[in-house]
């Protein structure tokens, strides 16, 4: 490498040491044996240079600045989000609406709950009252609410708005018969829903349209997908109990989900 920067300077710098030296003598020409002392002298100077100074130097690149990690405006959503919850991140899910309540406890042994919520509304489908539930319950109805009852309906009357809740939260037995277990109602692990509210203000009665033209075929098919989500899913014509409206918790049966 150092020899070959002495070629490549040798090239370039002896014409015009010499060009200087032939101005210098005001026009006169110098013999041709003038230029071999001349010659040695550059190489001499070339040999002791070493190969870093006879390169140029390199440009000065400019100094980048730092890329920023979080813009103003997400520094403030941050600290909004570490100062108060997310509207609608009900345990923690997006889409449930309410607030926590905690412990709840029954008058009968068996009833309430460690940890419960009340819940205005999921995916934005309101609620007719405040629903006391489990978290676990909570998710499932929004589950129905996303995959199951919008489907269901479509564009009937402009889509799903809300539910009416018929029950949700109460300490006594299955269908209130004395002697009997504890109702998943009084474990807040279940909902019950009469009736589905348009966003035109109609409405899909389970009693008055259950089995009746489009509205009959549209809570027909919710009811249906509905199964699987919950563990047990009621409904008209399953026992007696729930001609008027949909019966849902999150029971867990041996044999899997009870549907009728």
């Amino acid at each position: 490498m150092r020899r070959l920067a002495r070629r490549v300077l040798t090239r370039l710098l002896l014409p015009m040491v010499a060009a200087g030296v032939l101005a210098s003598a005001a026009g006169a020409a110098a013999p041709e044996t003038s230029q071999r002392p001349l010659a040695r002298s550059v190489g001499f100077f070339l040999s002791t240079m070493s190969p870093v100074q006879l390169l140029p130097p390199l440009p000065a690149r400019p100094l980048r600045s730092p890329r920023p990690t979080l813009r103003p405006e997400g520094l403030l959503k941050r600290a909004m989000a570490q100062r108060e919850p997310l509207r609608g991140q009900l345990c923690g899910v997006p889409g449930i609406e309410g607030e926590e309540i905690g412990p709840v406890a029954g008058r009968i042994a068996g009833c309430g709950t460690e940890r419960a919520v009340r819940v205005s509304a999921v995916s934005g489908v309101r609620l007719s009252q405040q629903a006391v539930l489990t978290c676990g319950t909570a998710k499932a109805l929004q589950a129905w609410v996303d995959i199951g009852l919008r489907p269901a309906v479509g564009k009937l009357g402009g889509g799903v708005a809300g539910l009416r809740v018929a029950a949700h939260y109460a300490c006594r037995t299955r269908n209130n018969r004395p002697g009997a277990k504890i109702s998943e109602h009084g474990k807040a692990r279940a909902i019950d829903i009469s009736e589905v509210v348009l966003v035109n203000g109609d409405t899909l009665n389970v009693l008055r349209d259950w089995g009746r033209g489009a509205k009959g075929t549209a809570l027909r098919r919710a009811h249906k997908t509905a199964c699987g989500t919950f563990g047990t899913t009621l409904g008209p014509g399953s026992d007696g109990y729930h001609e008027d409206h949909f019966h849902y918790d999150t029971a867990r049966h041996r044999g899997g989900a009870y549907c009728r």
